[in-house]
């Protein structure tokens, strides 16, 4: 009786290759001109040839970009300018309002100050005597 293996097997990793990768088999792959080179190139470096064909598509673009590997998922937004200010102008607007309402407590309190010791107060903020 033979006992299987527990381990489970790893998950196949996407491949990803540079662009300088791209142009070198491609470089590589126009050299083979016997029959059959081009196989075994194509087994030694583990690539398909459907690989080939994409990435000479992608070489006839002409783009740099078009040669190296692409990101996968949703496209990153940028966030709009205008929105960055007006959150900065509401957090300025917040605490400009925070200043006036202690300013507002503090004239309050100097007028039941002057109240409670019953000097009038000039409208320079000096004493009348």
């Amino acid at each position: 009786s033979v006992v299987p293996n527990p381990e489970v097997p790893e998950k196949a990793v996407r491949r990803t290759f540079s662009a300088e990768y791209k142009r070198r088999i491609l470089r590589e792959a126009e050299a083979c001109k016997k029959p059959g080179q081009l196989g075994t190139h194509l087994r030694r470096e583990g690539l398909y040839s459907s690989n080939l064909t994409t990435w000479r598509r992608q070489a006839e673009k002409g783009t740099l970009e078009a040669l190296s590997p692409k990101k996968r998922g949703p496209l990153k937004r940028r966030p709009d300018p205008s929105l960055r200010r007006i959150a900065e102008l509401e957090k300025e607007n917040r605490k400009l309002n925070h200043k006036l309402k202690q300013a507002e407590l503090i004239i309050e309190a100097q007028k039941k100050i002057a109240q409670i010791l019953q000097t009038p107060l000039d409208p320079d903020g000096e004493t009348n005597s």
